[in-house]
């Protein structure tokens, strides 16, 4: 049972969640017990996500909780967006993977506390007591009495105070719906039919369009800018330069009434450019890094030098947002990761109290780490501010790809000391790369290590990370920086097992604690990818494990090392408790595929201070007919709900790498390509 402090004080929610006044729950017809769930009159259920969905199944996953919790289908929960407000939702950022973590008691929670209040009342009313009542296909029930549906309780149940009632969850045994398998997303044919609204479909009455003039090297800015001809064209607004930061990152922006007419004015512009770095190149930026590297490892032994690109994300919706600034507040529309962050910082730019800054939340086509800034955003509100209307920003795909925060190069060395058996027994693992610009705490090397190194296994040694400046915007970017640490590790560990012909399973269990939860991972895709038959003639495998977000992974690849192509990825997951096994599945799914394009080649290349790449046709990220066959088992388990939006791609991208090298060593990412 939970009570309302305990339920309160575990969801870090205010206290106002719980704390609405009884007499205006009956006035408004319906029952509202918390900020999460209502039921109207009719007894309708309608669930308020708190988080964005930016494709990891926050609204599916909610909806199954909300659903399972009042004893109804998952169809039968109706889902709005909240907009942005801390306050009133607690912790609102999609990051390091916490969403449903985070969420599962305190919606859970909220969604019980309606069923409690309903059942509560059913048995007011017969007179019996609770116990004896039973929720179920959106009624209470009663063995004697009969049933009562919700919408006839609403009026009783709104009269009660929420803080009197005991509440009590599901237990797992009884769950119907969360833990099992089902297909699809709840808005998979809202997605399919166009019916989903996305950032870029955002057009309120009135609204202009806006495209950006962007910088054509790094960093930099207008010198003189010629709009005659832009301003002469028809359907063209206004033109408007935007200043970085507080404009986002900067350029000149033309505001029109159409897309097409935005883009022609873009097009039609004369304007000269000063400062920056014309000259930068990707090349010399990874010379650097390797340059800063100590000149003698701390350990003497086995060495290998990684090397890892500038990675872009590349989300299939690029980046865009719609504001509207008015004489009484702002109101924006995006498909931020940060709706909450998002209104704190408008309101103090702007000058603004908080309950005049509204952020409403639109679907998102992707994300990946990149729309938890405010960039787009800040242009649109520049853009309305000067025009006097809403603005929507639209981003083309080479805006998107030329001017990322994109994830930063770095260059690992990894030394291994081995003894007879060829056993590693001490390790260094030296790292010099850049911090995150998006957020100066990442610039501190211990935040660095601690968001990167998750070595799990039983050798002891040194990590060391050396920071040097970032030359370019940089950004978080799945994973972060566990993608590049652990790919370094894995890959290394690989070369190890392959020089003292060591089976690589056998290798990385007889080197975990006895009580890693990786055991079990790494049995359980053992068995699945068949690993203890020999690898059909002409293929490779390869090995990988992780343990992040209180989740771990093991990933096991099959490839064709002759013809560079990944045939199967099989992944053991355990996730704690699974509320949505789909969900898992798609998540691993996902990361396998960004696993697989920049093992094989996709990376962000700087030439003469520009970025090189521009659309997917040079940026190469895999297509349907290159992805391999995907297998993932979810492994049964009780731990507390882990994080896995972030978990799989790092082991997997370590497991294709090691199978596409064929026993070969590794020696950075992409595989077999010129680095940078």
């Amino acid at each position: 049972m939970i009570d309302r402090r305990t339920f309160l004080r575990g969801s870090g929610v205010a206290a106002l969640v719980v704390a609405v006044p009884v007499p205006a729950l009956a006035a408004a017809g319906g029952l509202t017990p918390n900020v999460f769930v209502r039921l109207d009159a009719a007894g309708r259920i309608t669930a308020t996500v708190p988080r964005p969905d930016t494709g990891q199944g926050v609204r599916t996953v909610m909806a199954l909780m909300v659903a399972e919790e009042l004893a109804v289908g998952a169809e039968d929960v109706a889902l709005e967006q909240a907009p942005g407000d801390t306050e009133k939702y607690g912790p609102q950022t999609v990051a390091n993977s916490t969403s449903v973590r985070q969420m599962s008691v305190p919606i859970r929670t909220a969604a019980a506390t309606a069923r409690c209040l309903l059942v509560t009342a059913a048995a007011q009313r017969w007179r019996v007591a609770a116990a004896e009542c039973a929720a179920r296909d959106g009624a209470v029930h009663h063995p004697r009495r009969g049933r009562l549906p919700y919408r006839a309780l609403v009026p009783a149940a709104a009269a009660l105070d929420p803080a009197t009632v005991p509440v009590e969850l599901t237990p797992p045994q009884r769950w119907r719906l969360l833990g099992k398998t089902r297909d699809g997303r709840v808005d998979a044919r809202d997605v399919v039919t166009g019916r989903t609204r996305y950032g870029i479909d955002a057009r309120p009455p009135g609204g202009l369009v806006a495209v950006v003039a962007r910088p054509p090297w790094l960093g930099a800015v207008p010198a003189t800018v010629d709009d005659a001809a832009t301003r002469a064209l028809p359907g063209v607004v206004d033109v408007v330069t935007l200043n970085a930061p507080a404009d986002g990152q900067g350029g000149v922006a033309v505001i029109a009434r159409k897309t097409h007419q935005a883009l022609r004015g873009r097009d039609a512009l004369r304007v000269t450019w000063q400062g920056g770095t014309p000259e930068a190149d990707s090349r010399a930026w990874l010379a650097d890094l390797e340059a800063a590297l100590p000149a003698q490892a701390p350990v003497a032994g086995v060495q290998r030098v990684f090397r890892m690109p500038l990675l872009a994300h590349a989300p299939m919706e690029p980046m865009n947002a719609t504001a509207h600034v008015t004489a009484d507040g702002v109101r924006v529309w995006a498909p931020t990761q940060d709706p909450g962050g998002l209104r704190t910082l408008l309101s103090r730019q702007l000058g603004l109290p908080a309950a005049s800054v509204r952020v409403e939340v639109t679907a998102s086509g992707g994300s990946f780490g990149r729309r938890v800034e405010p960039d787009p955003v800040l242009e649109a509100v520049a853009c309305s501010r000067r025009a006097g209307a809403p603005v929507s920003v639209l981003w083309t795909r080479v805006d998107d790809m030329r001017h990322d925060s994109y994830r930063p190069m770095s260059v690992h060395r990894l030394t291994a000391e081995v003894d007879g058996a060829g056993l590693p027994v001490r390790r260094a693992h030296e790292v010099v790369t850049w911090p995150l610009t998006v957020l100066p705490a990442f610039g501190n090397p211990a935040l660095i290590r601690a968001s990167g190194d998750h070595f799990p296994y039983t050798v002891p040694g040194d990590v060391s990370v050396t920071v040097r400046p970032a030359p370019l915007r940089t950004g978080f970017w799945r994973a972060v920086y566990a993608g590049q640490f652990l790919y370094a590790e894995e890959c290394f560990l690989s070369e190890l097992g392959t020089r003292s012909a060591i089976d690589q399973i056998a290798l990385r269990r007889g080197l975990l604690p006895a009580d890693s939860r990786l055991h079990r991972v790494l049995d359980a895709v053992a068995d699945r990818s068949e690993w203890r038959k020999p690898a059909r003639r002409g293929t490779a495998r390869g090995v990988a494990c992780h343990e992040d977000y209180g989740s771990a992974i093991a990933v096991v690849a099959v490839a064709e090392p002759g013809s560079r192509r990944v045939l199967r990825v099989h992944a053991a997951v355990d996730v704690g408790v699974a509320l949505h096994p789909s969900g898992v599945r798609a998540q691993v799914e996902g990361c396998v595929v960004d696993a697989v394009s920049t093992v094989l080649g996709a990376q962000i290349t700087v030439r003469g201070g520009s970025v090189v790449e521009s659309t997917f046709g040079d940026y190469r990220w895999s297509r349907i007919g290159q992805a391999p066959e995907i297998d993932v088992t979810v492994v049964a388990s009780d731990a507390p709900i882990g994080g896995l939006g972030e978990l799989a791609y790092p082991p997997a991208a370590a497991a294709v790498a090691a199978a596409l090298a064929g026993g070969a060593p590794v020696t950075g990412m992409p595989f077999g390509a010129e680095v940078g």
